[in-house]
């Protein structure tokens, strides 16, 4: 697993609704060499606080590095400031990236909660390039959960690489009401040719495979945890397993979807 660390200049710094922006920074050695699922870990600030990086999950790739993120601390915070010019100490790629779905796929479905949907749209990209080769059948679906109207936002870009996009609010305020297992309806769930990805919440993730498990359906999560080193040394962000504990930075974040143990994490 190639890493590299580097300082990269901030292109720009946008908010796309109330509680997400994305932030967009020229890395040509990561463009060339990130893949769907892999991360980035990012120091916020020069000084001591806050002291560890942040990692972010890759939301798009062309020219530029895209991360999406929600400010929910001083991290984030401080990122949110962060301006077109900035340096922007940067540690990556990290981690595992997805397996492409298993020949004779025909419909990929990702299940996102909240910031969980940051590593769907580079996903998204890379399927759509391979449904005119592989998966010329491909029927691409987004179930996406969010807390209010306020975690919504626009997902133009899902739809343009030919996702079926459907919301989920916690208070109805947009698309239908109630969490995200209330959009399993949308899926037609075939145990030969159904693939899942899913990211988000910990009790989200783990509707996600109890749906699966019902119907036999293969699939992959990503995981997000707290990190430090994103190496694999400090073990803060292990999880449980059907393994043993594995952690999310090396060993993941993707697992099999049958290999994490979420409802003991």
């Amino acid at each position: 697993m190639s890493k590299l660390q580097n300082i990269y200049k901030v292109v720009s710094n946008e908010k796309l609704c109330p509680r997400f922006f994305r932030l967009c920074f020229d890395a040509p050695s990561i463009v060339r060499k990130i893949q769907p699922g892999q991360f980035v870990h990012i120091r916020a600030h020069d000084g001591l606080e806050p002291f560890f990086r942040r990692p972010f999950s890759v939301y798009r790739v062309k020219k530029y590095v895209e991360i999406f993120y929600e400010v929910v601390g001083p991290g984030t915070k401080l990122l949110s400031l962060k301006k077109k010019g900035d340096p922007l100490d940067v540690l990556g790629p990290v981690g595992r990236p997805f397996a492409m779905p298993p020949s004779g796929t025909k419909q990929v479905v990702m299940i996102a909660g909240g910031i969980g949907v940051a590593p769907f749209l580079i996903l998204s990209d890379i399927l759509r390039r391979e449904r005119r080769s592989a998966f010329p059948a491909l029927e691409l679906i987004l179930l996406y959960g969010g807390r209010t109207k306020g975690h919504v936002f626009n997902m133009k870009e899902f739809k343009n690489n030919g996702c079926a996009t459907h919301v989920a609010t916690d208070d109805g305020s947009v698309g239908t009401r109630g969490r995200v297992d209330k959009l399993f309806a949308k899926i037609n769930p075939d145990p030969k040719t159904t693939f899942i990805y899913t990211c988000g919440p910990n009790p989200m993730m783990a509707a996600v495979q109890r749906f699966a498990r019902q119907h036999k359906i293969r699939g992959q999560a990503a995981c997000e945890e707290v990190m430090a080193c994103a190496l694999g040394a400090c073990l803060g962000c292990s999880i449980r397993t059907t393994k043993g504990f594995r952690t999310v930075c090396y060993d993941g974040p993707t697992f099999d979807l049958n290999e994490v143990m979420f409802e003991q994490s």
